[in-house]
């Protein structure tokens, strides 16, 4: 499963053409409009961005990180998700395979949560959520939180604007992965996984084939 972006936006347009100029020429950093780039401005873009919902939650405003990646390796990004958490930053991150994060540790992680979702369809989209006190972002990436992504490779982010995508994206990546209560796994402040139980009245939920059944009509 993954996302894609269909647009005639020229500042995207724009952007994409550096990259291509960029990967076939200079191989210098270009100034974008609209996108983030590793190894140049996705890791300080995401770090301001966390940064940013820090100072929304120590002014008393509203913030909330989402995420959801193959992997959280990367040690900056860990350092600072847990200064958001004891901000009182509230951070829900779905992270299919390795989370070097520890959560729900007193003092340090308690406002983070972590879960794993595992079905039929390899789970692929990286997705970038902060709410901005309102005015919130959503980007769709190619990249992990993970060193190699920030530092060694190409990789690009993107943000949706549209509402009605964003809503979409929202529910697909993150709502319904949030209720599946079939194939999700919690990762406890002790390290260890544990699957995520459903109540005994409670209706089966799977974030992939509720996805399935909507996409076939």
């Amino acid at each position: 499963t993954d996302f894609g972006l269909l647009t005639d936006d020229r500042f995207f347009g724009d952007d994409v053409n550096k990259l291509f100029m960029q990967l076939t020429g200079l191989g210098r950093g270009m100034r974008l409009k609209r996108l983030l780039q590793s190894p140049f401005t996705l890791h300080s873009g995401m770090l301001e961005r966390i940064a940013r919902e820090i100072e929304h939650a120590k002014a008393g405003r509203k913030a909330l990180i989402r995420a959801k990646m193959n992997a959280l390796i990367d040690r900056q990004i860990i350092e600072a998700l847990y200064q958001a958490s004891q901000a009182g930053v509230v951070i829900e991150l779905i992270v299919r395979g390795v989370c070097c994060l520890q959560p729900g540790v007193p003092g340090l992680s308690e406002n983070i949560h972590v879960r794993s979702v595992m079905g039929r369809f390899l789970e692929h989209p990286r997705v970038f959520y902060f709410l901005n006190d309102g005015d919130d972002e959503l980007f769709l990436s190619s990249a992990d939180w993970m060193p190699r992504n920030f530092f060694v490779r190409l990789e690009t982010c993107f943000p949706i604007d549209s509402p009605e995508l964003k809503a979409r994206v929202l529910n697909e990546a993150f709502e319904r992965f949030l209720a599946d209560n079939t194939g999700a796994w919690s990762l406890e402040a002790d390290g260890l996984y544990h699957r995520v139980k459903r109540h005994h009245n409670a209706k089966p939920r799977s974030a992939q084939q509720s996805l399935l059944e909507d996409l076939a009509g």
